[in-house]
């Protein structure tokens, strides 16, 4: 059993990350739920709701996790160019774990770290090409 976890420790990031998604799902079900009962309350005693809590209906329900999936809580640039360097560092912890073969697997260090360059490069494409078609 003690070789399992030795074996599969990084299987606790994915399964975090799960974790996470599933909490933040039911945060924003929760969110959406309140607000439609808020709205109910307006329309049942006759007003008109704001249209700052109409506009939160708008919205995907996931919409708040899909803007800070890999970047920070505003999204946008800033996320994108933290994802690039973090991509960026992640690549280059790798590139040498697997040039000084740590722990003799130099091989899955160096697949972990073409995975990290691709996801760099992708973050710094969309950083570049994604703000002219923005406007």
């Amino acid at each position: 059993m003690e070789d399992l976890f030795r074996s599969y420790w990084w299987l606790l990031f994915p399964l975090a990350w799960f974790v996470s998604q599933g909490v933040s799902s039911v945060l924003n079900y929760r969110r959406q739920r309140e607000t439609l009962r808020l709205i109910e309350t307006y329309a049942k005693s006759g007003q008109q709701p704001p249209e700052a809590l109409l506009k939160v209906l708008d919205r995907p329900i996931d919409a708040d996790t899909e803007s800070r999936a890999y970047g920070a809580p505003s999204g946008g640039r800033e996320g994108s160019l933290f994802s690039l360097v973090l991509f960026g560092l992640l690549a280059a912890g790798f590139g040498y774990a697997s040039y000084a073969d740590i722990y003799g697997a130099g091989d899955a260090f160096l697949i972990v770290s073409f995975v990290m360059g691709a996801l760099a490069v992708a973050t710094a494409v969309t950083l570049i090409f994604g703000r002219s078609r923005r406007g």
